[in-house]
């Protein structure tokens, strides 16, 4: 018998290129940095990881380039204890990557050409199909194809996490209406609802545009102040669910700490479904406000 399956991730993998530098430039300007380090990344794989450290079990579904960095992401995958029967290497494509910078306040900017990324697709969906039927929650992201993403999200029958990130504008509806939780950040469901998202009272106009527009329960992060939540079955009874608070000394790199929170909400929803939905954001707050004090990505993810 196949042991069970907590979090399935349909997603990107991506290499990381992190300059270090005082601050982030300004257009045309260049900085001397103070530290460079690659890592691995992308917002799937970077999501199953921070499921898989604090005890899920995980499978992720992903495409890689058949090139040096491809076949070391591999192996840091299966060395973090992640299903990879369904991580393809592609010959005749590259490893995506990213270039970030980091400035020493934590904030931070990101480029990323997805390479290998861009063959994710519905088919992906029907050769990993007994996965989908196992697990208890699916994790999906915007950094593939949509067409595939869509398919995941049809075809899954639990709990659905979509966080719809690099935000598209006019989004497919159905994108929303598909999954369990959108899960966004404030820039990302401006995009989605056509507008800025400068306060907490403007997030949560933001929540109720969301379910209107036909999402089940939706999840605004908000950085250092936490997350707001709503849901069609509370009536669009909106809550601002606060973080641990984070000393600025204290903050080291807030790259990934988006991920770190959706990987720590699916952990939560796999292992504790009975839970509130305030329950679960404060979990993953907690995780995400760890991962701010220290460098990386996947390396500031703590374990359990």
């Amino acid at each position: 018998m196949e042991e069970s399956l907590d979090v399935l991730v349909f997603g990107s993998a991506i290499i990381d290129f992190v300059c270090y530098a005082p601050r982030l430039p300004n257009p045309g300007e260049t900085l001397h940095g103070t530290k460079f380090q690659t890592g691995f990344g992308g917002k799937g794989a970077n999501q199953c990881v921070a499921a898989t450290r604090l005890g899920s079990k995980t499978a992720l579904i992903a495409k890689l380039g058949c090139d040096s960095f491809g076949n070391n992401y591999i192996r840091h995958l299966q060395a973090e204890k992640i299903n990879v029967k369904h991580v393809q290497l592609l010959p005749d494509y590259t490893t995506g990557v990213a270039q970030i910078a980091v400035a020493h306040s934590g904030e931070n900017n990101i480029i990323i050409v997805v390479g290998a990324n861009n063959m994710l697709g519905p088919k992906d969906v029907e050769n990993a199909s007994y996965l989908f039927d196992k697990a208890k929650v699916l994790v999906c992201q915007l950094e593939t194809p949509i067409n595939g993403t869509l398919e995941a999200l049809r075809r899954f029958k639990g709990i659905s996490i979509l966080n719809a990130a690099p935000a598209i504008a006019d989004a497919p509806m159905e994108l929303i209406q598909l999954c369990t939780i959108l899960c966004v950040n404030e820039t990302e469901a401006g995009i989605l609802v056509g507008r800025h998202i400068d306060s907490i009272n403007d997030a949560f106009n933001a929540l109720a545009q969301l379910i209107h527009m036909g999402a089940n329960i939706v999840i605004i992060t908000l950085g250092k102040i936490g997350a707001v939540c709503s849901s069609r079955a509370t009536r669009y009874d909106c809550q601002l669910v606060s973080a641990p608070l984070v000393p600025p000394e204290l903050t080291k790199d807030t790259t990934g700490a988006g991920d770190a929170f959706i990987g720590a909400l699916a952990h939560s929803y796999a292992h504790f479904p009975e839970k509130a939905l305030a329950d679960h954001i404060a979990s993953a707050n907690v995780v995400a406000s760890k991962s701010v004090q220290r460098l990386g990505t996947q390396s500031s993810f703590p374990y359990a």
